[in-house]
């Protein structure tokens, strides 16, 4: 019985690997704009945007610092767009 629940076991794997294969890219590309725009949202009131829940997105600040640096590269910004802080 727990032969056949191995082979069971790894046959659902091999399915839902050979599923999501084709779809690998799009979800992490789908996930990195989340991230894009939510950082552009908890900073947006540093870069002077009107932020409508800055009150909110004021905690996160620190714990998304540390990924700061990525994202103003990937968004096409050289240097750091914050007066106050720079990473680079």
């Amino acid at each position: 019985m727990a032969k056949w629940r191995r082979w069971l076991s790894s046959a659902r794997h091999f399915a839902e690997e050979s599923y999501s294969a084709p779809y690998r890219g799009a979800i992490a590309r789908a996930r990195r704009d989340e991230d894009d725009l939510f950082m552009l949202l908890v900073f947006s009131e540093l870069m002077g945007m009107p932020n409508p829940v800055g009150y909110y997105t004021l905690e996160l600040q620190p714990l998304l610092m540390e990924r700061f640096h990525d994202w103003h590269q990937r968004m096409g910004m050289e240097r750091s767009p914050l007066d106050d802080f720079r990473c680079c």
